[in-house]
């Protein structure tokens, strides 16, 4: 077999042994967090028909998913995104419920970027999805638990980004621009090109106010100031209604004690087009991107003919851990074994004292004895097993300490 087999493709990984543990171990404790919020458990599948993620949804660029074909000929793609899917599921199974709906899941999604950017294409996503309640109480509720969920996990250093998709698409309106003008700034803002947006600007005939705020956008950023400062800078209706409204979200989370995490970049936008309102972005040290993501996506149900607002988060549960690796925090585990170690003739005895110790909680492996006990000790000391449990061909036991892998008196 070609050693090439053994390798995996392009932006995929095998996780496996501790760190596998450590990522299930942070996975839980996030889970119990949403769940703390009264959140219930939702599965959508894996791939879907391409029309759940099509451009018209606001999601990934086609030529970023996976698609391929059925049997039947529909066109089908692992999905890039699992809000979309979530709202689908919604409009089918909870299209005439009109009182607040609370979701969440945990799985998989795929983005097919391009080759040597170092970005993982398999994805595991913690979300959370809060239907039919338009408020800045779900907004912040939204904000607290992506940071009680960075906290759980064992991150005490970064930063929850807010701004609003309002505020952007009315300053956008309000300046008169086209639509393939308005994707053109959007791609200029991600990148915070300064000049460019300052380039694309000067062929607008606009009124000099709007034109200097616009070039400004990439600048907007920072503590809570920036928003009073924002409103100086505009008279339109729409964007002083985002901007209160981020301030309404902010005295909420003060209120929860978590302002300290919470800074403010009136100029972000996000890949996702169906964005309406605030948008949410984790960021820390030691990863290339955020860590966490969200925001209200309040036109998005209408497509699969249900009128609701919504918003949601997702926590990149990577990114999440190779942020704790990078900046040494550990995940403890509770992982550690008991190896019954027996010879043939002591089976009966070795099954019954594995039983026993299972019933207790213990984490058992049987191995029967084939080599010196030596060897089994040394294998102890680097699988993580805390004791050997001998038993003899008569059914004696004796109980061996492992620490650092030595035998202990």
């Amino acid at each position: 077999m070609s050693d090439r087999l053994l390798h995996t493709p392009e932006g995929v990984r095998d996780i496996y042994d501790r760190d596998c543990e450590k990522k299930l171990a942070v996975e839980e404790r996030m889970r119990k967090i949403i769940a703390g919020y009264g959140y219930s458990p939702i599965q959508t599948p894996m791939f879907e028909y391409f029309d759940i993620f099509s451009k018209e949804r606001g999601t990934v660029p086609s030529r970023q998913m996976y698609k391929f074909i059925d049997r039947d000929g529909s066109t089908l793609v692992l999905r890039p995104d699992i809000t979309p899917s979530v709202a689908r599921c919604v409009s089918k199974y909870y299209r005439d419920e009109e009182l607040p709906l609370r979701l969440s899941y945990v799985g998989e999604t795929f983005i097919n970027n391009a080759k040597y950017q170092g970005k993982l294409k398999e994805n595991t996503q913690v979300g959370a999805e809060l239907i039919n309640f338009d408020s800045a109480i779900a907004d912040a509720e939204m904000v607290v638990m992506s940071i009680e969920c960075l906290l759980a996990a064992g991150l005490t250093e970064f930063q929850v980004e807010l701004g609003n998709a309002a505020f952007f698409n009315s300053i956008m309106t309000d300046a008169s621009f086209e639509k393939d003008e308005i994707e053109e700034f959007r791609d200029l803002m991600e990148e915070k090109n300064l000049f460019g947006a300052e380039r694309l600007v000067s062929t607008k005939d606009v009124p000099e106010k709007i034109k200097e705020l616009i070039i400004e956008l990439p600048k907007l950023f920072g503590s809570h100031d920036i928003i009073d400062y924002a409103r100086t800078k505009t008279d339109c209706e729409d964007a002083i209604k985002a901007l209160d409204r981020l301030d309404s979200v902010y005295e909420i989370i003060r209120s929860y004690g978590y302002d300290r995490y919470v800074s403010f970049d009136l100029g972000m936008v996000n890949q996702y087009n169906y964005y309406t309102g605030i948008i949410i972005k984790a960021l820390t040290f030691g990863t290339g991107t955020c860590i966490a993501s969200g925001g209200r996506y309040d036109r998005l149900l209408c497509q699969f003919n249900k009128s609701a607002p919504a918003i949601g988060i997702v926590v990149l549960l990577d990114q999440v851990m190779i942020a704790l690796s990078r900046q040494k925090i550990d995940v403890l585990v509770d992982s550690e074994k008991t190896m019954v170690l027996y010879e043939a003739d002591g089976l009966e005895k070795a099954l019954s004292v594995s039983r026993s110790l299972r019933s207790e909680g213990v984490r058992v492996c049987m191995v029967q004895k084939e080599k010196d006990r030596q060897d089994y000790v040394r294998y102890a000391a680097v699988g993580n097993i805390g004791k050997i449990v001998f038993v003899d061909g008569s059914g004696n036991t004796e109980n061996i300490e492992i620490r650092g892998g030595v035998k202990e008196a």
